[in-house]
């Protein structure tokens, strides 16, 4: 071992430990889970909380516990059961995917890279979350809690800056283990720092199993002075105003007569640019005699 590799092997080493010990309790990472099963969670997961992923990602693999279950129901379904999740885009897509899954595989998750950012709504992160969390392949997963520990523990600065998958991926591959299941588990542990001790907001250093090697804290936390990324307003918002009228198609089995969207959203004008853009997103079907639905 190397110089420069040890202390990078020191802190995954550690930070794997505590992870073994100390991770949450959440069915995908519970031994047996099916590749489907993770790559439902995984997108479910996207900016959206564990808390309310949980009774979602339970009830959607009870209803469809394989793609080919999912790619034999209608979209509308996938709509209707996403609920309250937000971004119901992805609902969509993932029948679209749990559909590629079936035609192109034989209704099995596929393994490699390739074929997984081929599948509809598989993106960088999702697809070596896939990799690595389904199959325990070495692959650099990078989310929001990894950029911001990375950052911190190994670059010294508050907070990660701008996302760049390039920059992102590398800065991870330069402490990823060789060893594959070493690397599937670091992984896992780095995301799970991030989402419980080592927030955004006020991390606890304290409890930190990595404390003594991380460059910001030992550089005495210096004030992050780079670009951010700002927050996006929600309340007012056309997005708000689509998932209000979503809760009215959700709530209903028959499609529903224009009137009873009128009442969700005081602005017309608002209310019909969030419908024609649920239109455009395929999330809403327009029918000829003036009611709305969800997707067939």
């Amino acid at each position: 071992m190397s110089a420069s590799t040890a202390p990078v092997d020191a802190f995954a080493a550690e930070l794997s430990t505590w992870f073994a010990g100390c991770a949450r309790d959440l069915p995908w990472r519970r031994p047996g889970t099916s590749p489907w099963a993770v790559l439902v969670s995984e997108v479910m997961l996207q900016q959206t909380p564990v808390a309310r992923v949980l009774p979602a990602y339970r009830n959607w693999l009870e209803r469809w516990p394989g793609p080919a279950e999912l790619a034999a129901d209608s979209p509308g379904e996938a709509v209707r059961m996403w609920g309250k999740l937000g971004y119901p885009r992805r609902a969509l897509r993932l029948h679209a995917c749990a559909s590629a899954i079936v035609a192109r595989h034989g209704g099995r998750v596929p393994a490699g890279l390739a074929d997984l950012l081929a599948l509809p709504g598989v993106g960088e992160y999702t697809a070596r979350a896939v990799q690595a969390f389904a199959f325990g392949l070495r692959a650099a997963v990078v989310d929001v809690n990894v950029r911001r520990v990375l950052a911190r523990a190994i670059g010294g600065q508050g907070q990660p800056g701008l996302p760049s998958t390039g920059r992102d991926l590398a800065a991870m591959e330069a402490v990823l283990p060789a060893d594959a299941p070493a690397a599937a588990l670091f992984c896992a542990a780095m995301m799970e720092l991030g989402a419980v001790l080592c927030t955004a907001g006020v991390p606890s250093c304290a409890s930190c199993p990595v404390r003594d090697r991380c460059a910001w804290r030992l550089a005495g936390y210096p004030p992050y002075q780079g670009p951010v990324a700002r927050p996006q307003r929600f309340t007012g918002t056309d997005r708000q105003v689509r998932g209000l009228l979503l809760d009215v198609l959700r709530g209903r089995p028959d499609p529903v007569p224009g009137p009873a969207l009128d009442v969700v959203w005081p602005d017309a004008d608002q209310r019909r640019r969030a419908l024609d853009a649920l239109v455009a997103d395929g999330l809403v079907d327009p029918l000829p005699d003036g009611r709305y639905a969800l997707p067939s």
